[in-house]
């Protein structure tokens, strides 16, 4: 598990590799990851978008970004957290994704950056 602070927000990445899957004449690598969104701070957040960098060992860079995460925009009290999963699949049998998620502070109305942190996914299992 990899782990990072930012700005009172820890966030927390579990991998799991699931196997082959065919797609559109292509066999890809399916990994599940689990994000952990805990708030440190005294005041509530809300999580609005995400940016993803996401590295294959056979493939170019993929950047993605949208709106909130698997269809939520979560918020967060002091000391409350919010679980995800969601799954990337790629041509080579390792690879990695890091990103940053823009929240907003409700008190303040402060927009800010959360870094997530670089995590790897490996078919290995052991590494996952």
């Amino acid at each position: 598990m990899v782990q990072q602070i930012t700005n009172g927000i820890k966030i927390s990445v579990k991998t799991k590799y699931n196997g082959t899957i065919d797609r559109n004449l292509n066999t890809f690598n399916s990994f599940s990851y689990f994000i952990t969104i805990e708030n440190e701070s005294e005041d509530v957040v809300q999580l609005l978008e995400r940016f993803w960098e996401i590295s294959d060992a056979l493939n170019e860079k993929e950047f993605v970004v949208g709106e909130g995460v698997v269809g939520q925009k979560p918020t967060l009290n002091p000391k409350g957290e919010y679980t995800y999963r969601s799954n990337c699949f790629l041509l080579g049998s390792s690879g990695s994704m890091k990103g940053t998620f823009k929240m907003i502070n409700k008190k303040t109305n402060q927009l800010f950056q959360v870094i997530i942190p670089t995590f790897q996914l490996t078919t290995i299992p052991l590494l996952n």
